[in-house]
């Protein structure tokens, strides 16, 4: 793909940047190599793995409505690519995708002003995914959407890195080119933590074993894995260029909330069109009577009764709550502005993905 002049200087300007740093991420991952006993052949052999067959991830929720009305799910299968949020004014994070916005201020820090240069467009702004390195049904990051395409690993060598969200403008950032720094803060975690991305009781010497093992397994064999439950660790991937349903997307994974729904119809109309393989996750169900009132904050309960269906709640509820907010914001007006019963909604999302239990339907 030829990407823009833009586009190539924010890849650039990453990879210098940590190869300025590469000295100390490489002592870094000789001594945990060291007291793991990991031989340099075996940990070269399990990064080429990585480089070669690990996906990046695009989160979203398929229901949510855009500017003219539409849902996602509809306006993906119309127009057959993936937008940046510059384009879409949506978000599932920081709404903040317009110039002199939070995302725009911090996409020129982490940048160095690629995308502030004269004659940049919003559709040639990046587009944020996660690394999907730990396989987890539910997808790297579900904070961001109940439902996720896999790019092919093709997708992977024009992508930026940061370790963790690149709105906290982590030190350690990288591309595959120069990719140590994020490979270091991969394993000191493993090392320290036991822990990493989401997956526990994970040893350097685990991680190494799950890069040369289960990277090439084929998906289905994965997809009914207990979820992992994680909402804040990942390896944030912003992709240089366009990304087009037919050429650069691999399989599509959804919640199984939205089966036989008029979005799980269009979903499979987008799988069909674009010639992308189609998995359901296990999902996530909560009755009203579980959601606590100590995680995302005490408005949790109330709202879950609200929009809750037989006493429960899921995906496909929050975002029914989520498109009646903005079609009749006045109905909504007894819990605050639209901006702050929105954000509730997105609360509660998280809620869900923490506590809730395999949707078994």
């Amino acid at each position: 793909m030829e990407l823009s002049r833009s586009q190539l200087f924010a890849l650039e300007y990453i990879s210098k940047y940590a190869e300025n740093e590469k000295r100390e991420a490489k002592a870094t991952i000789n001594h945990i190599l060291n007291m793991s006993n990991i031989t340099d052949e075996i940990f070269e052999e399990a990064v080429a793995n990585l480089k070669s067959h690990a996906r990046i991830a695009l989160h979203f929720h398929p229901d949510r409505l855009d500017s003219n009305m539409r849902n996602i799910a509809e306006a993906l299968l119309e127009q057959g690519r993936y937008k940046s949020q510059f384009e879409t004014l949506l978000s599932n994070g920081s709404v903040s995708a317009y110039p002199g916005g939070e995302r725009d201020l911090w996409e020129k820090r982490i940048f160095g002003g690629a995308y502030q240069l004269e004659g940049v467009t919003n559709d040639q702004r990046p587009k944020y995914g996660a690394l999907n390195l730990m396989l987890h049904p539910e997808g790297p990051a579900p904070r961001f959407g109940s439902c996720y395409f896999l790019l092919s690993p093709k997708v992977s060598s024009r992508s930026t890195y940061t370790y963790l969200d690149s709105h906290q403008d982590p030190k350690e950032k990288g591309t595959y080119e120069e990719f140590d720094m994020i490979l270091a803060a991969l394993l000191e975690e493993t090392f320290v933590r036991d822990f990493a991305i989401g997956e526990g009781n994970l040893t350097p010497t685990r991680f190494i074993h799950h890069l040369l093992a289960n990277l090439e397994r084929p998906f289905i064999e994965l997809v009914n894995k207990e979820s992992a439950r994680n909402l804040n660790h990942y390896i944030e991937a912003q992709i240089h260029g366009e990304i087009s349903l037919k050429e650069d997307v691999e399989a599509l994974v959804v919640d199984p909330s939205f089966k036989g729904t008029d979005v799980g119809r269009t979903l499979e109309e987008i799988c069909m069109k674009y010639a992308i393989d189609l998995y359901w996750h296990m999902g996530f169900v909560l009755m009203v009577d579980d959601v606590p009132m100590n995680f995302r904050g005490s408005k949790m309960p109330s709202l879950a009764r609200r929009i809750a269906r037989n006493n429960c709640i899921d995906a496909n509820i929050i975002g029914s709550a989520v498109v009646d907010l903005k079609r009749n914001p006045l109905s909504w007006s007894d819990r605050g502005t639209y901006e702050e019963v929105l954000q509730e909604l997105k609360l509660l999302w998280h809620v869900l993905v923490r506590f809730g239990k395999p949707n078994r339907k």
